[in-house]
């Protein structure tokens, strides 16, 4: 997958300092919030998610679903350069092929801090769930339009 995106270098002491410990250690530990516990699993405002490190936008709420999963829900990013895929190992291939779930971790193409997850049981067309850790995104809502509504 080709990246679209520079890449930073990122201060982990002043991470650590910026961030919350659970923030810190989802992106940067590629830890994983409990379900129904963020505070994006059922926000519905309208804007832009970005990468709570180095504040690239990845989704937009225009994509953002209830997939009942427990955490965020997206059916696609803002550009796929913006983010990088990748074999999730956590879980032994054994156990994966077991449970018929292989993981591709989902990580921010800029920063290379660990989003979530993509899985291939979202809605159509594309049939993509991206499940993001609220920990890992910042909200941005969307600015009101300065076009007036007719009456």
């Amino acid at each position: 997958m080709e990246n679209k995106s520079e890449k930073v270098a990122i201060n982990k002491e002043e991470l650590k300092k910026r961030l919350t410990p659970l923030q810190y250690q989802v992106t940067q530990e590629a830890a994983t919030e409990r379900p129904f516990t963020g505070c994006y699993n059922k926000h519905n405002e309208k804007g832009v998610y970005q990468c709570i490190v180095c504040h690239q936008d990845l989704f937009s709420s225009d994509t953002k679903y209830d997939s009942g999963c427990g955490w965020p829900a997206f059916n696609d990013v803002l550009d796929k350069g913006k983010i990088s895929l990748h074999r999730d190992a956590s879980i032994p291939v054994v156990i994966s092929k077991m449970l018929g779930m292989v993981r591709t971790e989902v990580r921010c193409s800029k920063c290379s801090a660990h989003m979530g997850h993509v899985f291939d049981d979202g809605p159509p067309p594309k049939h993509l769930r991206y499940c993001i850790n609220s920990a890992s995104i910042d909200f941005i809502p969307m600015k009101p339009s300065a076009v007036q509504t007719k009456k």
